[in-house]
């Protein structure tokens, strides 16, 4: 059997559509329940002393579980949230800074997260802060490069020496001498350009360490046949009384 030919429903349109607008309540949602979780564990935990001990076994399952659901509550909350608050500021204030906005708070609530549930397993945090800090430093050692093009990138997009469809001309040692193209995207560490064959994804440490500026316009050549049109004096002319 044919069925008749008439508007096409993009079901895969149409459920994203739907998931971007209940993301916001699913996020909040969450964050409720992190909240009833945390309190719900914590009261639990003051009934005993330690998770190990033999004494209030119901007590200790009832403040692991809730504490697990919290933990489990409150990624899915920053998650929501963080991608909530993207998508309503890169309208407004472009797609860069929306991307800086919503790492910085996946960044502080899976930090939030992590050390509250700690806490709620009564783990002692301060030996492990102590040992982040450690593990921070020689990460930041070992990824020294991408961290500068991460600082790099929020440097360029706060002076602003540049926007987007700009036509600019960089000019270091570093990128080989000159490149001019057309700035497509300022990611948090890559600068893209359309250089009209191509696009070239540069290091934003490099560029923010070259001389950029703006594409000269092109000289105005003087047509080949400009000459030619030109009498050229072969000789002295003859004496017409002659």
């Amino acid at each position: 059997m044919h069925l008749q030919d008439g508007p096409q429903i993009d079901l895969s349109a149409q459920v994203a559509k739907v998931k971007a607008k209940t993301r916001p309540w699913k996020a909040i949602i969450a964050l409720v329940f992190a909240i009833a979780a945390a309190i719900t564990s914590e009261w639990k935990r003051r009934e005993f002393t330690d998770y190990f001990s033999p004494a209030h076994v119901p007590s200790q399952i009832i403040a692991a579980a809730t504490a697990v659901a919290f933990c489990v509550f409150a990624s899915i909350a920053t998650y929501g949230l963080s991608g909530k608050a993207g998508a309503v500021l890169q309208p407004r204030f472009g797609l860069s800074h929306a991307a800086i906005v919503r790492y910085a708070l996946l960044l502080i609530g899976g930090f939030t997260t992590l050390v509250m549930t700690l806490v709620l397993f009564d783990v002692p945090i301060g030996q492990l802060v102590l040992g982040g800090a450690l593990t921070s430093v020689f990460v930041g050692i070992a990824a020294q490069q991408a961290l500068s093009n991460v600082f790099a990138g929020i440097v360029l997009l706060l002076a602003h020496p540049f926007r987007v469809g700009d036509t600019i001309r960089l000019r270091a040692g570093a990128i080989g001498g000159q490149l001019d193209g057309t700035v497509t995207e300022i990611g948090i560490t890559y600068v893209r350009l359309d250089t009209g064959g191509s696009i070239m994804s540069v290091p934003n440490s490099q560029v923010l360490n070259a001389i950029v500026g703006p594409v000269p316009p092109s000289p105005v050549e003087t047509p080949a046949h400009a000459d030619a049109e030109k009498p050229h004096a072969t000789g002295p002319s003859p004496d017409p009384a002659r």
